[in-house]
């Protein structure tokens, strides 16, 4: 699917990275991988695989995806983790959904009625999903089920056209927030979380749980 291009911030993946490319070597996406230029190792693991690298300068998810998006030179864009969990067979799907529906953005989800179970889920981030999620349904009528699961699928200039701010985790609930206010046609649809290769989650429940409630309070008061 040559008109789709992966981003995958990869800080600190040099243990999961190269098995995740060489599962995607099995289809015809263009691949982006974000990096910090300082994460040698990482850097190292995957100069055998055919994906562009940029390079980010500044900290931050949020950072990493807005640089990543920003670099794209497809009409879509889809997000992708770095540590196995995305299921690449599942992008088709999301794909023709979204032309079929006349879609903007697609946003895969693991707990819509159909989803599988979780490999990756803990109680903490289930419950904190829940509750932001709930929020994002009660302030700005989002008509998604998993409003921190950052499979994402979307129109490249629209989403650029969303002046994403956001340089940390706060970015899970900017995106479909700007993008509802917008109109845009937005849709969630059923996901396979896996279990990660190797590593650890780079989330911090507490610090960056605040960090979204903040800007879903900010985004709330500001409209």
């Amino acid at each position: 699917m040559k008109n789709i291009t992966l981003i995958i911030p990869a800080k600190y993946e040099k243990e999961s990275l190269p098995s995740v490319l060489l599962e995607l070597k099995k289809f015809s996406f263009n691949i982006i991988v974000v990096l910090e230029p300082t994460d040698h190792e990482t850097i190292d693991s995957i100069k055998n695989f055919d994906c562009a690298i940029v390079h980010q300068r500044n900290k931050g998810y949020g950072n990493a995806l807005i640089l990543g998006i920003k670099s794209v030179k497809t009409e879509f864009f889809c997000i992708f983790n770095a540590d196995g969990s995305f299921n690449p067979i599942e992008i088709s799907g999301m794909y023709s959904l979204l032309k079929d529906k006349g879609g903007d953005i697609i946003f895969g989800s693991r707990y819509e009625k159909k989803s599988p179970a979780s490999e990756d889920d803990t109680f903490v981030t289930k419950v904190g999903n829940f509750i932001f999620t709930k929020l994002g349904k009660v302030l700005f009528k989002l008509p998604i089920t998993d409003i921190l699961y950052t499979f994402v699928l979307g129109k490249t200039k629209m989403t650029l056209d969303l002046n994403l701010q956001s340089q940390d985790f706060a970015f899970c609930v900017e995106l479909p927030i700007k993008a509802q206010r917008k109109n845009y046609k937005i849709f969630s649809t059923p996901a396979h979380e896996r279990a990660r290769i190797a590593g650890k989650k780079k989330v911090n429940a507490i610090r960056d749980g605040l960090y979204i409630l903040k800007k879903m309070i900010f985004m709330f008061l500001k409209n």
